[in-house]
């Protein structure tokens, strides 16, 4: 057994990993306890690292060797690197001399290490020639780097985690942390039980998890932050709250902007955002008067089509009260992506440079042309995300690169997208696991490393670089990404005729070594830095210059700023609606985000049945005053409509949802949600509806709000089919389920686990709705590949009334029948006993007429242990409100009896906000009646 110190692939948190493994194989993994960023927590998908790594999930998800498409359309067929990377020099060597460097795009990702993003920006830039080069970061941070760099004049997040010690007030802005950043949450949580006296305010449209934790709760409407900021200011300075020595001092631009936020009157803000005078002048105060202020934001903020302004409004607060440059105090932007700031760091998108460098400065970009040793970088700006997806969509980009993300699944407005995808002629996706919706687009598919194979660097939020270190060997033919580009750039060179190479690099050391020389002199200096230094000393925040021992944690303590004059600038930022506004056609806005255990597509947790227990299914969460107007009930279909189409969906009822409001969460694509509208047009998850319309500064698209529509949907056969399967067979039956989706208007299929202690079984849930039963093949087709075409399976069938029921059971060990699989067709009513039944190896031997029966009611006897609320224990709803009537106490101390006996909220920690509301959520009396 070896142990290698690496780091989490997941947010923008950086936590430090040991991995465990054996030979080739990953077999555990745990917190790394030294590293600054987590001291060795670790949330669920973290400490679930190594189940998606498996040699099963490897066989049956990873990208092993090269493929390429004789057409497309056709099954790719396993060809060699040589040829490989010879077809795609020579296709694009043509699309350039035919069409000219901008016929080409490259389109990268927040999870390439700084390394593999430094080898890209060089190829594109350096030797292409085109600035079309962008990355699935635009969706996630170009906000917040065009929000610091119009403010404080560089792309630097100035405060470290480190000041949540010392922090008096703490807004939360636009970020669900509780979900989205949760090891840092825990340090939030730290931070209050140390400081009672710390006052905590969330803004949000959104009741989520997070708000849990808050003193003062500010539900705006969606949108709304600047109005909200400007708001803020204005009672500010009504009050005399503003630090006008601060302001004089250091800054400049505050007289445009008192102008602005003079018409920001109390009436006018909460009839905007939807809140009250009162808890708008709370805010005010908090933020103003508080010793230390620190703000938190994401992409609430960040996806906006005034995202620039958003985050510059915020910014406009801490510069206006002094709440900056000190122990506690900042506006701290928290990434997404675990190396989102790698990326910013490289130049890695279309509008920048090395080292923070303007594209659009000439001084730059001879500085870049001198660094590389070619006679100019060009100086035309690139296409930013959803440019380069439309004009690949209209002719313009004719081949593109995709590397280490899934456009056809994260980007917005799919139909655009996928109309790119299927016009360009010539499509790399270079990529780790196979299974993503992009790949079936791809002439050619290139195998990379990923997560426990790679090495290189990233940084986290809080300017921390991190080592990422391998395990085990990559597996098949994978190569790491820098490796593959530089192989493709060389080639390239010869067919242009290149004497020498500008990718002399045989180790990511080397591509790192290069890049830190180009931050020489500039505000992320980290020429002191070296791989070396990293391995002994640990991660290093930047800047750290030659010379120097450690890195700065906090920036601008002096109130000097990287501008010309030195001075941080105020934005006049003028309060704009959304780019699209609701209706009476459109009376809903649709808001998307994250799932606790899940990760962006779920190509990686998406192999963890574990991770689905607590949000198992796609839903569209709504208020229950507009469900009840609708006369709809939880679990009811209804289409989800937007301008750019629809999607069917179950709808639930959510307490966290506002009036006219909606959710889904962002990782339901075409993998896991699917189905075929009436025309015949595949239905490709929530992106399907959501808008391509982008803030003019950032570029970066509105994901969190989009107008649409929800009307119930008349589809009255139904169908639900689970099976416990062999790990060997789970994930490749959801690959073999995934077309059958599209046969159905309306389908989903995921994996799941048991909720029963002991060991972990492999499931497969498959749930369609249609107008009519379909052909009997269709449903012969789901009861084959979930096991139940053998001669053990009970059956029957009225094929007059649409109705099919199947189930089999096996033998086990301690003599009792257990439900294996089944199948419900046209009457699924009995899914929640019948599904108990099988999620929790119920014996069923007593049930065999029952479970043939439409209609059939539940037996008494049937009881679930509920909903999993702690991944890691597996501990469910029920058990905790069973045990919360045997604790007396004040909240805290039933928090405490209660984690002593189930465990719950004891390890990553993720389930501690949905337990604390349950504590305070039991009265009273009912806990003494109880006792």
């Amino acid at each position: 057994m070896e142990e290698t110190r690496s780091t989490c692939p997941y947010c923008g948190v950086g936590c430090g990993v040991i991995i465990e493994s054996d030979g080739a194989q990953i077999t555990g993994v745990r917190g790394d306890p030294d590293h600054p960023a987590n001291f060795g927590r670790l949330c669920t998908k973290g400490s679930t690292l190594h189940l998606t790594a498996t040699a099963t999930v490897t066989r049956q998800t990873r990208l092993l060797q090269p493929m390429r498409r004789a057409e497309r359309g056709a099954e790719p067929a396993p060809i060699a690197w040589n040829t490989a990377l010879d077809d795609a020099v020579g296709k694009f060597e043509q699309v350039i001399r035919d069409h000219g460097p901008d016929a080409v795009g490259f389109y990268v990702s927040g999870q390439l290490l700084t390394e593999d993003y430094y080898v890209f920006n060089k190829l594109a830039k350096g030797l292409i020639g085109t600035n079309n080069i962008d990355t699935n970061s635009r969706l996630c941070m170009s906000s917040a780097v065009a929000g610091y760099k119009q403010t404080l004049g560089a792309d630097a997040p100035p405060a470290c985690y480190d000041d949540l010690k010392h922090v008096q007030c703490l807004f939360i802005v636009g970020s669900n942390a509780a979900w989205a950043h949760p090891i840092l949450f825990r340090r939030i949580e730290d931070a209050k039980a140390a400081n009672p006296g710390l006052k905590i305010i969330v803004a949000d449209p959104r009741r989520t998890d997070t708000v849990e934790i808050a003193d003062l709760f500010l539900p705006i409407q969606p949108g709304t932050d600047v109005m909200l900021f400007n708001g803020m200011l204005h009672l500010m300075l009504w009050e005399g709250w503003t630090d006008n020595g601060y302001i004089a001092a250091h800054t400049s631009g505050f007289d445009a902007l008192k102008t602005t936020v003079r018409e920001c009157t109390p009436d006018k803000v909460a009839q905007i955002c939807g809140i009250s005078k009162e808890d708008l002048l709370a805010a005010a105060r908090l933020f103003a008067t508080s010793p230390a202020t620190l703000s938190l934001y994401c992409q609430g903020l960040n996806q906006s089509s005034s995202g620039t302004a958003k985050n510059a409004a915020l910014i406009n607060l801490h510069l206006a009260t002094g709440q900056i440059g000190k122990p506690g105090a900042g506006p701290f932007s928290l990434t997404g992506q675990p190396n989102a700031m790698g990326g910013r760091e490289v130049g890695g998108l279309a509008n920048l440079l090395s080292a923070h460098r303007d594209l659009a400065n000439p001084a730059h970009r001879a500085e870049v042309a001198a660094l590389w040793n070619v006679p100019s970088v060009p100086e035309k700006p690139g296409k930013t995300a959803v440019e380069m997806f439309q004009a690949a969509a209209d002719g313009e980009i004719r081949a593109l690169w995709i590397a280490c993300t899934n456009p056809a699944q994260s980007m917005p407005d799919q139909t655009t997208v996928r109309r790119a995808l299927e016009r360009a002629e010539f499509v790399v996706v270079q990529e780790a696991f196979s299974t993503t919706a992009t790949c079936a687009f791809a002439d050619l598919l290139l195998p990379a490393t990923t997560w426990g194979e790679k090495e290189g660097t990233v940084t986290n939020s809080e300017r921390r670089i991190s080592r990422v270190r391998p395990a085990v060997a990559a597996p098949g033919e994978a190569r790491h990404d820098w490796s593959i580009a530089v192989d493709f750039a060389r080639r390239l060179e010869q067919r242009l005729g290149r004497t020498s190479t500008l990718f002399p690099y045989d180790s990511a050391e080397r591509v790192w070594n290069e890049h830190r020389e180009s931050t020489r002199g500039r505000d992320l200096d980290i020429t002191g830095m070296s791989y070396a230094m990293l391995d002994t000393a640990g991660p290093q925040q930047w800047p750290l210059k030659e010379g120097e021992a450690t890195g700065r944690a906090r920036l601008y303590e002096d109130g000097i700023f990287p501008t010309p004059d030195g001075r941080a600038r105020f934005v006049d930022t003028v309060y704009k609606p959304v780019a699209e506004a609701r209706e009476a056609r459109y009376p809903f806005s649709l808001n998307t985000g994250r799932l606790r255990d899940q990760w962006h597509g779920m190509s990686r947790t998406g192999t963890v049945g574990r991770l689905f227990g607590h949000v198992a299914e796609p839903v569209v969460q709504m208020n229950a005053q507009d469900m009840a107007r609708r006369q709809l009930k939880d679990g009811d279909l209804v289409h989800l409509t937007s301008r750019r189409g629809s999607i069917l969906l179950p709808a639930q009822a959510s307490a966290e949802i506002g009036l006219s409001q909606a959710f889904v969460a962002m990782h339901w694509g075409e993998e896991y949600l699917s189905g075929c509208s009436s025309t015949g047009t595949p239905l490709a998850g929530i992106n399907a509806l959501t808008t391509s319309a982008y803030c003019p500064s950032s570029k970066q698209p509105e994901l969190k709000h989009t107008p649409v529509k929800i009307l119930k949907a008349e589809l009255p056969w139904s169908l639900l089919a689970m099976a416990w399967l062999p790990p060997d067979a789970a994930l490749a039956a959801h690959q073999a389920l995934k077309p059958m989706m599209a046969m159905f208007p309306f389908a989903t299929c995921v994996p799941f686990s048991g909720n029963t202690p002991g060991e972990e079984r492999s499931g497969i849930l498959f749930r369609a709705a249609a107008h009519d039963a379909p052909a009997d093949e269709t449903i012969d087709r789901i009861e084959g590949l979930l096991g139940l075409r053998g001669s053990d399976a009970l059956r029957y069938a009225d094929r007059r009334r649409g109705q099919r029921r199947v189930a089999r059971l096996v033998r086990r060990a301690d003599g009792n029948a257990g439900l294996e699989a089944f199948l419900l067709g046209g009457d699924t009513s009995a899914e929640a006993w019948i599904g108990t039944l099988l999620r929790e190896e119920i014996p069923a031997q007593s049930y065999g007429r029952l479970l043939l029966s439409p209609g059939a009611r539940a037996p008494v006897a049937v009881q679930s242990r509920g909903h999993p609320v702690c991944t890691c224990f597996n501990v469910t709803d029920l058990a905790i409100q069973a045990e919360l009537g045997r604790c007396t106490g004040t909240p805290d101390e039933r928090l405490a009896a209660l984690q002593g006996t189930l465990k719950c909220g004891t390890n990553c920690g993720s389930c501690l906000p949905e337990l604390k509301r349950m504590v305070r959520a039991t009265p009273a009396e009912t806990v003494a009646e109880g006792a």
